[in-house]
């Protein structure tokens, strides 16, 4: 159980000025050593990725809502587990942004803290919110955008593309959005919608991933009916074999292709267990959300490429 007390702004981390490069966890110009053999000269792209990262903030000892985005642990973290793991998946495609945020405590989705975190979560998105603000205005100089995000960040990156890009003028510079790691109904949407085909740009893509023919227990409310996308075909293909997959981002930095299978079902992504180092410690895994994008790292980063080129020419004068 966790210690906690009722959310007081007054006692949350200090509000994060994004006009300070400290702020951002990565800039194109300001690139953690662990991300350098990924990011391809980043800065010189046409195009810019902005990613969201998931709830790192689990220490259950804890009592903050809110991660305190100064913390050196913290800040590590999100490098580390975040950036070199998840984001790279984007940097060939696009220029990486990616900020520090007062991320809500892993508590805030988990009862009886659901209600009494609402505001801490409200909170997380205020900070993303200001740093795209900042980002469109000093940084983006008219490119076209991804939205990249997972998890908790996911939740952020939906509110954003309501505010910013779904029937708005911004919605012309969408390559993409990929919204990992949450469930995604078309009917959040007014003009945004479920891309179909690998090439395809404007609107979003999703997905859950689970141990093949597992269910999680809270499946019905959190899973089922959400938009689900083949992360490997990138099209309406309800399964894919080993010789599709282009590969996992394993811990070891090492990418290991045509490595798991998959079958999309209802809200739902069922992977096989990865051939990958350590695969027996992994059998005992059903829950693979933590591994929503490694286990698709190489597919990602083409997908992205892809439509990144598509999305230019489509839009050459």
């Amino acid at each position: 159980m966790y210690q906690t007390s009722d959310f007081n702004v007054e006692t949350a981390p200090p509000t994060p000025d994004y006009s300070l490069d400290k702020n951002w966890a990565v800039l194109p110009d300001q690139v953690p050593p662990i991300l350098e053999d990924f990011m391809d000269e980043s800065n010189t792209k046409k195009a810019d990725v902005f990613f969201i990262y998931p709830t790192l903030f689990t220490d259950n000892k804890n009592s903050s809502w809110n991660a305190d985005y100064t913390n050196t642990d913290i800040r590590n973290e999100v490098i580390e587990k975040s950036a070199a793991m998840q984001a790279s998946a984007w940097c060939k495609a696009a220029n990486l942004y990616m900020p520090f945020y007062r991320q809500a405590h892993y508590r805030i989705f988990v009862e009886p803290y659901a209600t009494q975190g609402q505001a801490a979560g409200l909170l997380a998105y205020q900070d993303v919110k200001r740093a795209f603000e900042y980002y469109l205005k000093h940084f983006n100089n008219e490119k076209p955008i991804i939205i990249a995000s997972h998890s908790q960040g996911s939740l952020h990156a939906k509110k954003l593309i309501q505010e910013f890009f779904d029937n708005k003028p911004l919605q012309t510079k969408l390559i993409a959005a990929y919204l990992v790691g949450v469930k995604i109904q078309n009917s959040m949407f007014k003009k945004i919608k479920e891309l179909e085909t690998p090439e395809a740009t404007g609107g979003f893509v999703s997905w859950n991933t689970y141990k093949k023919n597992k269910l999680p227990k809270r499946y019905e409310q959190w899973y089922k009916g959400g938009v689900t996308t083949n992360p490997i075909t990138w099209n309406e293909e309800k399964q894919s074999d080993e010789a599709q997959h282009l590969g996992v981002l394993n811990s070891d930095k090492k990418i290991y292709p045509q490595s798991l299978t998959v079958e999309v079902i209802d809200g739902m992504l069922w992977s096989s267990v990865p051939k990958i180092p350590k695969r027996f410690l992994l059998s005992f895994v059903k829950n693979y959300h933590f591994a929503d994008i490694n286990l698709f790292w190489a597919d990602i980063e083409q997908n992205a490429v892809l439509r990144t080129k598509t999305w230019f020419k489509q839009n050459s004068l």
